[in-house]
């Protein structure tokens, strides 16, 4: 089955959104990929919550968002009313997360759960009735140009191989480019979120293009 692509807004031309959704579309991103982050979880603000119903007229594709904050039930309603199709939270940053993809799934949204690279993945058993999908970090956001953490697709391959998650799918998000994706695809990633690589030098559909073609080799 083909990898599927979500490419990162964060690293797009915030001036030109509405532009970038029509040429990512058009590129054929399976997902747009949203990062909202509360300068306390991550020691960034890129993104607002704003974006996701005023982007939402432009385009069907599936809007994925990345929570990348604390205690981010109070958001949920909101972005998934504005909408978000796909939403992960962070393992680390819930005291129950079992009641809050419980909530992404009542409200309508795939329920995922995400990791930073450093945390290892534990028994989430408990969390099966409600998990869709795993996010792999294979970055750590300490500056603009993260490098990426190839360590970190080991817990991909030890997933995809562990009968009791079949059917969950697994999302690699983190420096993902041209010289690594080969790489990422052969841990077993079923969807990339890629920034940098597909809007480098503003060439969207080239650049999806060559990924492509990269991560089949």
């Amino acid at each position: 089955m083909p990898v599927k692509i979500a490419p990162s807004l964060a690293a797009a031309p915030l001036h030109q959104l509405e532009q970038v959704i029509r040429d990512l579309e058009s590129a054929g991103a399976d997902h747009i990929h949203f990062d909202l982050e509360d300068g306390s979880f991550v020691p960034v603000m890129t993104l607002g919550a704003k974006l996701i119903p005023d982007l939402r007229p432009y385009t069907d594709l599936p809007f994925d968002v990345h929570l990348m904050m604390v205690n981010p039930e109070w958001i949920l309603p909101e972005i998934v009313r504005g909408g978000a199709n796909r939403v992960s939270v962070h393992y680390e940053a819930c005291a129950y997360p079992r009641r809050v993809l419980r909530q992404i799934s009542s409200l309508g949204a795939l329920p995922g759960i995400a990791f930073n690279p450093g945390t290892s993945i534990p028994d989430i058993s408990f969390l099966f009735p409600y998990l869709s999908f795993i996010v792999v970090l294979t970055t750590e956001p300490e500056v603009p140009d993260c490098p990426f953490l190839p360590e970190a697709l080991e817990k991909v391959r030890t997933g995809k191989q562990d009968e009791t998650m079949k059917g969950i799918e697994w999302v690699v998000d983190g420096g993902i480019n041209i010289d690594n994706i080969s790489q990422v695809r052969s841990a077993g990633a079923d969807t990339l979120v890629i920034g940098r690589a597909v809007f480098k030098d503003g060439k969207i559909a080239q650049n999806m293009a060559s990924l492509r073609t990269a991560a089949s080799e």
